[in-house]
């Protein structure tokens, strides 16, 4: 185990390719899968306050999110943000990586080596 959590959905290729490139490095991060049990408000509040990303950056904006009816230009704030998650786990962005006071979207292999 490493002090790396990882929120994670088995059905994404990229938390399948994150979760791989660190096991390949022999780090064994806390899998979190956020879809069976979804992040409180609270939780998403803490996750915010650490987030090196944009917080608007983690609402995925894909077909469930138009499916919808909403609009990027009102989740841009935290509250809004943690209220739409709360209530539509789905639509968090993935995968996010916890390390420390840290955390960040690590869709990219770029991002995940920085776990390395």
């Amino acid at each position: 185990m490493s002090d790396i959590k990882l929120l994670y959905n088995p059905s994404c290729s990229k938390c399948r390719v994150a979760l791989d490139t660190l096991q390949e490095h022999e780090l064994q991060p806390e899998v979190l899968e956020y879809l069976s049990t979804p992040l409180t408000e609270s939780q998403l509040r803490d996750l915010l306050a650490i987030l090196d990303d944009d917080p608007a950056d983690l609402v995925r904006k894909d077909r469930n999110f138009t499916e919808l009816g909403l609009n990027a230009e009102d989740y841009v704030e935290v509250d809004p943000i943690v209220k739409l998650l709360v209530a539509h786990p789905i639509l968090m962005q993935r995968p996010i990586a916890i390390q420390g006071n840290r955390a960040f979207i690590a869709r990219t292999p770029q991002r995940v080596q920085t776990l390395l």
